[in-house]
Formats: C-alpha cells, sequence, structure tokens
C-alpha cells in the first residue's frame, strides 16, 4: 500500500530527498560519486551527531495498535503473509520493542533492533527470493 518514487526527482516531491542531497543521474557513477562526497565531508571536518539516549518508545500499546493494523491487512487481502511477518518486525522496531509506553532508549538499542529483525527476515527464503528478484529487475516481488 506504500507509495514508492520512480525516480530521484519524485523522491524529492515527495519529501524523501532534501534540496541539498546529491542526485546521480548516471547508475555507473553512484559508487564513486558517494565515495567522493563521503571524502569530501571529511575533508571539511565532518564528525556523527552524539547518538541520543533519550527517545520515548511508543512502546506496547502503540505495538497492539500497528499489529491490528497488520493484521486487519491481511484479512482484507491486502498483503501476503510474508509481507505480514516484515510489517511486525517493522512494527517492533518503531515502537522500541515491547516496552512500556514512554520508555526512554536510545538510538543504538533502535538500530540494534533494526539490525536484529532484519537478520531474521534475511533467513527467510521469501525475503531472499525478493532481494534477488529487486537485484535483476529493478522491481518489487510480491510473494
Amino acid at each position: 500500500m506504500a507509495k514508492i518514487a520512480t525516480s530521484a526527482h519524485e523522491a524529492r516531491a515527495f519529501g524523501f530527498l532534501s534540496d541539498s542531497d546529491h542526485i546521480t543521474m548516471n547508475r555507473e557513477r553512484v559508487l564513486s560519486d558517494a565515495k567522493n562526497r563521503a571524502l569530501e565531508l571529511v575533508r571539511a571536518g565532518y564528525e556523527p551527531p552524539v547518538m541520543r539516549t533519550d527517545l520515548p518508545a511508543p512502546g506496547e500499546s502503540m505495538l497492539a495498535t500497528l499489529k491490528m493494523g497488520v493484521y486487519l491487512m491481511r484479512q482484507g487481502e491486502y498483503i501476503s503473509d510474508h509481507e505480514v511477518k516484515i510489517g511486525n518486525k517493522v512494527a517492533e522496531v518503531l515502537c522500541g520493542g515491547n516496552v512500556t509506553p514512554g520508555t526512554l532508549v536510545s538510538e543504538q538499542y533502535i538500530l540494534d533492533l533494526e539490525r536484529e529483525a532484519f537478520k531474521s527476515l534475511c533467513g527467510e527464503k521469501k525475503t531472499q527470493e525478493r532481494i534477488q528478484y529487486t537485484l535483476k529487475t529493478g522491481k518489487t516481488l510480491r510473494n
């Protein structure tokens, strides 16, 4: 049900990219352009921001709401069984796991939840099929 951008300019129009984000038109130059931009940032003295440790997690009540939404999407046959797994993993990450609402968590905690969810989904045959299909065709597989 998500809307995706089919070009960098459309992504900018949707607000996914800002005016300061660089666009590489030639697919063969993406890696070299990214490397050059990273080197520019290093030369300019870039330092990553300090990670926050005071993010209030939406917690278990929002997690239940999101999981109900995923369930209803499946019941309405808008999504597949595999998309239910994906949706529930995304909900867990967004809510900071099954914690009490308002619990303060760190960015690193959220990143760890995301990494664990991604790794578990990568072990799924259907996820592997989706990744392989997208790399071959540039399109999304709905399995």
